[in-house]
């Protein structure tokens, strides 16, 4: 098998950096390139970093070329300040990169998507969601992986107090036998499936990964 050239976007978020560090450690793949807009404090020699102006995406077009596409790009109400900051990072900034991806014949897109995301949904976070997985779908990767998990335990120095209390409530509930496909999930675990699940023999062009899924995934 011949080596690969990952892209990933998002890759100063939680889920981001566990898929960089893996991608780095894993020798299926011999380049791994991010798109970032801040200073990232990392080096390593199969690394290629592009600090890009996300406003300005299709002048970054031609580097946007390799054999997978992970996209972890994110943001929440409150850190995006409004409802059409959100949309513009969680919809048009990701869609947008993934047309860019698909054009230039990126084969395997690999996107972490949202609990409950569906276009029709009245809860504008899971409707943005489900409305770039129904665009993406579209596009001509040959392969198309979407993660739906459930609440992510990120790094501790990540973590929103919110995102705590949340994690709490669910463990508790989960030890009392409730819930339990919502048991919290690791984003290092998220990662290293999404990273494992690419290079499995996939049959149908979409496969939907659920939060209940992922935790039955041995990978």
């Amino acid at each position: 098998m011949s080596k690969l050239h990952a892209l990933v976007l998002g890759a100063s978020g939680a889920t981001g950096q566990e898929l960089v560090n893996f991608l780095l450690a894993d020798s299926n793949y011999d380049k791994v390139t991010i798109f970032v807009r801040r200073e990232v404090n990392l080096q390593h020699e199969k690394l290629n970093i592009h600090h890009i102006d996300f406003s300005k995406l299709i002048e970054y077009k031609e580097l946007v070329k390799g054999d997978v596409l992970f996209s972890a790009l994110g943001t929440t109400l409150k850190d995006a300040g409004s409802k059409e900051k959100q949309y513009l990072v969680d919809y048009t900034y990701q869609y947008e990169f993934a047309k860019m991806a698909s054009d230039n014949g990126v084969n395997i897109y690999s996107l972490v998507s949202s609990l409950g995301a569906n276009k029709n949904s009245p809860f504008y976070y899971p409707k943005i969601k489900g409305k770039l997985e129904e665009s993406v779908k579209l596009l001509n990767f040959k392969i198309i992986q979407i993660f739906q998990p459930p609440s992510l335990v990120r790094q501790s120095e990540l973590m929103r107090s919110g995102e705590k209390v949340s994690v709490k409530l669910f463990k508790k509930l989960n030890s009392l036998g409730i819930l339990k496909s919502l048991n919290p999930l690791p984003v290092r675990d998220l990662a290293f499936k999404m990273i494992n699940l690419t290079l499995s023999n996939q049959k149908e062009k979409v496969c939907v990964y659920k939060a209940s899924d992922l935790f039955e995934i041995n990978t």
